[in-house]
């Protein structure tokens, strides 16, 4: 049970009340994963699908959470952006860069100047001339609308941090 004491943030309720998919207009649909410890600052993140995801803190090769972060800016966009480019031509090259400065600013760490910076090559011809042509309208819609990573980092949103007490 969760009470006043143990929650910062607001409940999921008010944090969605009455969301859309505003690609479909259908309402909402809640995303979760779970995180289990298994070691001293080492975690798997699982999700729904069987998906699993090492997550350190200890300087080993696993992803720290902050990478995890700057990958998933970075993959919400890719994503975006090679399913339009890919209708026209598969790419000769496509990598995706994401860098941002960890700072401590008003007694906390964030992140700041985050960027996203896209290598994408397509081969000569009408269809990579298609795709290159395309390539910034993507890039630009995928920002704007349809990345769900870019744009809530970018707008903010609460964060509810809960204690779940044992029953």
């Amino acid at each position: 049970m969760t009470t006043p004491e143990n929650l910062t943030g607001p409940t999921h309720a008010s944090a969605a009340t009455d969301a859309t998919d505003p690609t479909t207009d259908a309402p909402s649909a809640r995303r979760t994963v779970d995180i289990d410890r298994t070691g001293p600052s080492t975690y798997l993140a699982r999700n729904a699908r069987g998906g699993e995801l090492r997550v350190s803190a200890t300087g080993d090769a696993d992803f720290t959470p902050v990478e995890l972060l700057l990958v998933a800016l970075g993959a919400c966009s890719a994503v975006d952006v090679d399913t339009v480019t890919a209708r026209r031509v598969e790419p000769d090259r496509f990598t995706v860069r994401v860098e941002g400065d960890k700072v401590r600013l008003n007694g906390g760490n964030m992140l700041t100047d985050l960027v996203v910076s896209f290598d994408v090559r397509f081969p000569e011809g009408p269809e990579g001339d298609a795709a290159r042509d395309v390539l910034p309208r993507a890039l630009r819609i995928s920002h704007e609308r349809s990345c769900t990573v870019s744009r809530t980092v970018e707008a903010g949103t609460p964060v509810a941090m809960r204690l779940v007490e044992p029953s």
